[in-house]
């Protein structure tokens, strides 16, 4: 008889499980506290259940993990990048980011990626196949057991695209965010896409209450679909409409990226464009300085980084020039590549 694993169940996946035992239905917020909110992984420990029910869990069911291949710590940031191995032998990568009062997690979705972003890591791995929802909490668990401090925030922004892993996403989160267990609330999680519309629509009229993040990275379709190929499928006027339809039916602010690439996308006249495409939307912009890979592009001068941004200062919304930590280890946006 193959084990359950009762990592990334639903609650009504649990429940049902419950019930094909003959146990009570109180036993699912038991259980759900136990494994998710006080991180425990074997049965013996539920002290609060009895031994006999105890006993029978361990027969047919487990508390599952990744594989942790490989752990580096950054000696610049104290970023840790995390290399799991999963049961089928792929890989992935997730990272934690210490910042002051700030712990992030950054979470991957998928192994490998299907969009072919030219200055991503990722993307040379091409798609090899979806995360499932167990992979995707587990990431975090693990990670939670390993450095012994909660973290305060998510975000999937590591390998893959979320959105074209929608199911178990969003059947994650909704275990990441339950108060019984891990109990993160939906203001410290972040989604970050490559601009998928439709997907974005349907999160949209789906009405989650995670945060959002669109990588923009160009303000013209011409160098976006050669940066970026989803801009063939989904041009920027459609990507735009579709995150301002998003900020009038949430009400939420929308977060921009903006990866800045050397004398590709960093020049005055990309500002004033920038400037002209975001003002007057419900957002804020963070731009993010290359991380060099084995791919050709390489970071702006100081001097660019600073003009640019001197320039889309004057949207009136938030600007932001995120540091990635971790660029020494590989494991700073854009770098992870299951390695």
């Amino acid at each position: 008889m193959n084990k359950i694993n009762l990592i990334g169940l639903s609650r009504k996946e649990l429940g049902d499980f419950i019930k094909k035992i003959d146990e009570k239905e109180f036993r699912v917020s038991q259980i759900w506290s136990w494994i998710y909110g006080k991180k425990v992984k074997k049965f013996q420990e539920m002290t609060n259940i009895s031994k006999n029910f105890r006993s029978g869990l361990d027969e047919i069911s487990y508390v599952g993990s990744l594989t942790l291949l490989d752990k580096k710590t950054s000696v610049k940031s104290g970023t840790v990048k995390y290399l799991w191995q999963l049961d089928d032998g792929n890989k992935i990568e997730s990272v934690f980011i210490p910042e002051g009062k700030r712990k992030t997690i950054c979470l991957s979705s998928q192994v490998g990626c299907a969009l072919g972003c030219r200055f991503c890591a990722t993307a040379n791995l091409g798609f090899i196949r979806n995360l499932t929802s167990f992979e995707i909490v587990s990431q975090v668990l693990d990670i939670i057991r390993n450095i012994q401090v909660t973290p305060t925030n998510l975000v999937f922004m590591g390998m893959g695209e979320p959105l074209l892993n929608y199911e178990n996403l969003i059947k994650s989160l909704k275990i990441l965010n339950d108060p019984e267990g891990l109990a993160f609330s939906h203001r410290k999680i972040t989604i970050s896409t490559a601009g998928l519309v439709p997907q974005i629509q349907r999160y949209t009229g789906e009405k989650h209450p995670f945060k959002l993040a669109i990588s923009l990275n160009a303000t013209d379709d011409a160098i976006r679909s050669d940066l970026m190929p989803i801009n063939r499928k989904y041009p920027l006027a459609q990507l735009i409409n579709a995150a301002k339809e998003y900020t009038k039916i949430s009400g939420k602010r929308i977060t921009f990226e903006y990866v800045l690439l050397g004398e590709i996308n960093d020049h005055p006249q990309d500002a004033e464009k920038l400037y002209q495409l975001l003002n007057g939307l419900k957002c804020k912009l963070n731009l993010i300085v290359y991380n060099t890979t084995k791919n050709k592009f390489h970071p702006p001068s100081e001097k660019k980084i600073h003009k640019f941004t001197a320039l889309v200062r004057k949207l009136t919304v938030p600007v932001m020039i995120r540091n990635s930590k971790g660029d020494d280890i590989q494991g700073a946006c854009g770098q992870l590549a299951g390695k």
